[in-house]
């Protein structure tokens, strides 16, 4: 898994289509996954989830909502607006099914589980390796609705959903993760990362940042530490609000 995505990152920097590519590690990893055109039948399924979301009129309260702190001007949400707003978009929960479908890590993080949308990516995707997803979310309605809807697509062996403050849980755990999703408050990131790190140690080992393009200023101090060790490189995926891969060297 690493020589794949070390080299893949190599060809980044000196590429930008297929078509400058040579190594067939980089070939397969570029064709099969990230210019993968193929619809997965997954696609269709976890969509109407999404549909089900834009379409839910309920309202919870929340502290901190991410990218949708920006839009509203009350604590009171509701969860159609915060699908509409905040979360991963379809674009780049279909790159997460792939990756994952790809590389097929047996231990996946996701940090904010907010509506569930791509707790249920990573699981559809992790189920094939017989993998577990542990979600972390502070707000346990949004918890609670995320467990349904897993249930409701029969993923809830293939997840784990737990409740509290993100960092309680990073603090306390011990076992590393093959892959990590971060996508959270981000005032919390350069907080967490000594903890990311620790979770991080296997070579090859995954972190993926979203909305790093979107929200570019408020990631940056996180990008900056993540630039200074030594131990990482990145490199930054331009779909949709972009998405930030980070592997243990």
């Amino acid at each position: 898994m690493l020589h794949i995505i070390k080299s893949y990152l190599k060809f980044l920097f000196h590429s930008k289509n297929e078509h400058g590519v040579h190594s067939p590690f980089v070939f397969d990893l570029v064709t099969k996954c990230f210019y993968d055109n193929t619809k997965y039948p997954e696609y269709e399924t976890l969509k109407s989830y999404r549909k089900s979301l834009l379409e839910n009129k309920n309202t919870i309260d929340v502290t901190d909502f991410g990218a949708g702190s920006r839009v509203f001007k009350s604590n009171t949400r509701q969860i159609a607006k915060i699908a509409q707003t905040a979360g991963i978009s379809p674009k780049r929960a279909e790159l997460l099914f792939r990756i994952v479908n790809y590389f097929q890590p047996e231990t996946i993080l996701e940090i904010g589980t907010s509506t569930g949308y791509s707790t249920l990516w990573l699981a559809d995707a992790a189920k094939v390796v017989d993998g577990k997803v542990i979600t972390l979310e502070i707000n346990a309605f949004r918890s609670a609705q995320a467990k349904k809807y897993a249930k409701e697509f029969e993923l809830q062996d293939f997840i784990e959903f737990w409740v509290g403050d993100a960092a309680d849980y990073l603090k306390q755990e011990h076992v590393p993760f093959d892959l990590i999703l971060l996508d959270a408050e981000r005032g919390s990131y350069v907080s967490y990362w000594e903890d990311l790190k620790r979770l991080l140690t296997s070579t090859g080992s995954t972190l993926i940042v979203d909305n790093v393009i979107s929200h570019a200023a408020e990631v940056k101090p996180l990008l900056e530490l993540i630039k200074q060790d030594e131990a990482f490189m990145s490199t930054i995926l331009a779909v949709g609000a972009g998405l930030c891969m980070v592997v243990v060297k």
